[in-house]
């Protein structure tokens, strides 16, 4: 079962953010006091942050999925939802964030440093929120977006000052138990070191770190061994230390043989821009300070070897240092050496300016609208795609099983200038409109909804723009409709107008009600032939 994990892929998801209420004031003598739906709780967020006694992923690497809680609901009487609590992920010092496609999204080195991998979704309006002089009873809410969601990777890079490289078995655990209070697992067979380990040293007035790296071979570039896998816990060091057997029982094995395949490995990997130098540049690990530790000089053979192969390595222009991890030979000088080396690296931090970035105001444009349209064909048929982060998040929030919620989006996306960027696109009544990208919400235009809701008298939660849309009379039938009813009165005006003309209206009510039983009898028609 594994106890050190260094590298996991982590589910990260933040918390929904709780829907606004609908809901009306009411009391005794005053049943409809007004609109009192609160707002919806902000979902939390997860946020990963540095704590010196997190030393390892490994509980990430059982529970990979971390989803935050969630908001809660607006209620009435003007109640706000709860927001979300924020969750907070312990993550070891040195912890670098990438993407999925490897890009460095940040880089948490000391303790307290955060950074959030996923912020929660902001809350729905309640119908309080949403009332105006206009809208004074919304008969609705917004709803609440959902929080972000992101597969992040987490590696874990030790800081260290020295790194300790060496081939398995060349005493690299033991140099560190014997130079600082580190115990780590010490035996007499290869890879017994299967983690890095850390250590503190003290030599003087400096204090630093060292690191070993477990046992590199020849051919680790392509997986043998341990491989690469744990030189990601030295690319941060400021020199390294190379740790050569000069007590080999192997034939076929010699300091200065060891030496060039690990210095070859060491060639063959790729420092990850993750580590930068004092001057913002990044530095392979053989292109930094080196030192040579030629260690069981303990043993007869072991400080003959050394002995023999010291005046090479010094030629070649390495410090070299004879040492025992075992009777603790040479242990002050190796100390004091890598202490130098640390300090000089420090004071070339120390003394380098910080490189201040100049903030860069980026203003929006008067001509920016905050969106774009793309027209496409589907079916042969055109389609309006309409992207950008306020209608997206519109259409978010907007319940479709309210016909005022929907009216309160169109009137949203008109003000911002979608309807008249679509009729400059060509768009047609009954045109495929979709918000969003492959997900989006697919709309039958209707270019009648341009008119404010707010200005149509109609009952809470309903929107009379949307009764029979398709009986709906168009604009040329209502000029139609209204002519015909001009034509009619002029007709009837005629009408009466004749009548008067012709003396209809002058003869006596006494005399009209002589005249009626004439014409019953048929012999008012004659005289009047």
């Amino acid at each position: 079962m594994a106890s050190f994990v260094d590298r996991v892929v982590l589910h990260v998801s933040g918390g929904t953010g709780g829907h606004g209420c609908v809901s009306v004031h009411r009391e005794k003598f005053k049943p409809l006091g007004g609109p009192d739906g609160g707002n919806g709780g902000n979902g939390g967020d997860v946020i990963l942050r540095v704590d010196p006694q997190t030393t390892t992923l490994l509980d990430y690497h059982h529970a990979p999925h971390r989803h935050a809680t969630n908001g809660g609901p607006g209620m009435g009487d003007w109640r706000g939802g709860k927001n979300g609590e924020t969750l907070i992920l312990p993550v070891p010092v040195g912890t670098v964030v990438k993407s999925k496609s490897g890009e460095v999204i940040a880089d948490l080195v000391a303790e307290g440093d955060e950074y959030i991998a996923a912020a929660g979704g902001i809350g729905g309006l309640g119908n309080a929120a949403l009332s105006s002089q206009k809208r004074r009873a919304p008969g609705f809410a917004l709803l609440g977006i959902e929080g972000e969601s992101s597969d992040v990777v987490l590696e874990l890079k030790s800081i260290a000052d020295i790194a300790l490289v060496g081939f398995p078995s060349a005493g690299k655990s033991s140099l560190i138990a014997a130079m600082s209070a580190a115990r780590p697992k010490i035996a007499d067979y290869p890879f017994t070191t299967l983690i890095p380990n850390l250590g503190v040293v003290q030599a003087g007035e400096v204090r630093f770190t060292i690191a070993d790296v477990p046992g590199l071979i020849e051919g680790a570039s392509e997986g043998k061994g341990l491989g690469h896998h744990f030189l990601r816990h030295v690319e941060r060091c400021a020199a390294l230390v190379h740790v050569l057997d000069c007590g080999t029982l192997e034939s076929d094995r010699d300091p200065l043989s060891d030496l060039a395949i690990i210095e070859a490995e060491l060639e063959k990997y790729a420092v990850d821009m993750s580590y930068s130098g004092s001057d913002g540049e990044v530095v392979p690990l053989n292109h930094r300070p080196r030192l040579v530790a030629l260690n069981k000089v303990d043993l007869p053979d072991g400080k003959d070897m050394a002995e023999f192969v010291r005046p090479e390595l010094e030629s070649r222009g390495y410090k070299v240092f004879e040492i025992s991890a075992t009777s603790h030979e040479g242990l002050r000088q190796l100390g004091f050496a890598m202490a130098e080396i640390v300090k000089a690296a420090r004071d070339a931090v120390a003394a380098t300016p910080p490189k201040v970035h100049a903030p860069v105001l980026r203003p929006r444009a008067v001509n920016e609208t905050g969106f774009t349209i793309r027209r496409e064909e589907k079916n042969l048929e055109p389609l309006f795609r309409v992207l950008g982060d306020k209608p997206v998040r519109w259409v978010k929030q907007t319940d479709f099983t309210n016909e005022e919620a929907i009216g309160y989006l169109a009137d949203r996306l008109a003000k911002l200038g979608v309807e008249n960027e679509l009729f400059k696109q060509g768009a047609k009544p009954g045109d495929m409109v979709v918000i969003g990208e492959d997900d989006g919400v697919v709309f039958d235009w209707e270019p009648t909804m341009m008119a404010g809701a707010e200005l149509l008298a109609s009952p809470r939660g309903t929107d009379v723009r949307f009764a029979d849309i398709g009986d709906r009379p168009t604009r040329g039938q209502k000029r139609d409709e209204q002519q015909e009813r001009r034509d009619a009165k002029a007709a009837a005006r005629a009408e009466l107008e004749a009548e008067r003309k012709a003396g209809i209206w002058t003869e006596s009510v006494s005399g009209r009600r002589a005249r009626q039983p004439l014409k019953e009898s048929g012999l008012g028609a004659a005289d009047d032939e």
